[in-house]
């Protein structure tokens, strides 16, 4: 009797979760509104009542959370003269990846005058996470941003350091179609990107903050006293840039608040981040 030929097992189709939401806000009787909102899949926008001029949009992943081959997009149309601030409900979890990246992709357009304060809560990366990130953002004439990328290596409660983690993050930031400011950040697990001095020093958490407008330089010695040791601050232009080092999540959040606070339009970290 001839030997049965051996069949490999199909590989089992993985659910993966696929989400866009867009958001696009515009000024009536001095009052920045909802014009437009779209939203599809795991991607659900919230719209809470505030007391400020600014329309604030809360933008949620039902998923709840990412791992490999998720794919999320997000984009916001702040019209002339609008005041726009986007936030999340919690921080965003990436979960161990079997092979491919959780990938998300952020698109903002700022109109003449308007200015948009990206502020989402830190994300939390994993064992074996995978996270391929985008911030694409296109400025009109007088249109001005403040933008945060916080990231945990890691959950802190568990001593986890997430040494397996991958994380690619980029920035494209245009004026007028003229790039402005580019930044690409990539960590893996070497020991020298952890644990080098002039890289993570072996930080568990980092955030940069990027504030673009015309009082940028003035505003530069008020966040430096604002800042830890491990933080730097420098000014190109109109292009006040921030970075933050600390060896936890909370202890990031107490030296990053105030700084947002000071940056923001509104004064003021967005409420859900005080919970």
């Amino acid at each position: 009797m001839g030997a049965l030929a051996a069949t490999a097992a199909p590989s089992p189709m993985l659910q993966r979760a696929r989400g866009e939401g867009r958001v696009v806000a515009t000024v009536r009787d001095g009052q920045t509104e909802i014009a437009g909102l779209y939203q599809e899949g795991c991607a659900k926008i919230r719209l809470p009542h505030t007391h400020s001029d600014a329309l604030q949009a809360v933008l949620m992943n039902t998923a709840g959370g990412l791992t490999g081959g998720d794919h999320v997009r997000w984009s916001a149309d702040a019209g002339p003269g609008a005041k726009l601030v986007l936030t999340t409900p919690a921080c965003e979890r990436v979960y161990r990846s079997l092979g491919s990246d959780a990938v998300v992709g952020n698109r903002l357009l700022v109109r003449e005058g308007a200015h948009v304060d990206w502020l989402p809560q830190e994300t939390i990366l994993f064992e074996h996470s995978r996270l391929d990130r985008r911030l694409e953002v296109d400025l009109a004439d007088g249109a001005t941003l403040t933008a945060v990328e916080a990231v945990l290596l890691g959950r802190e409660a568990m001593g986890e350091a997430a040494r397996g983690a991958r994380l690619r993050d980029n920035w494209r930031i245009r004026r007028n179609g003229r790039l402005l400011h580019a930044e690409a950040t990539t960590i893996g697990g070497e020991a020298r990107e952890r644990d080098g001095s002039s890289l993570l020093a072996g930080a568990l958490a980092f955030a940069t903050v990027l504030h673009i407008g015309p009082e940028a330089e003035r505003k530069l010695e008020a966040v430096r006293a604002l800042l830890p040791q491990s933080g730097g601050a420098s000014v190109i232009g109109e292009r006040l840039t921030v970075r933050l080092l600390a060896p936890s999540g909370l202890a990031l959040r107490r030296s990053l608040s105030p700084i947002i606070a000071l940056l923001s339009s509104a004064g003021s970290v967005p409420r859900l981040w005080t919970l």
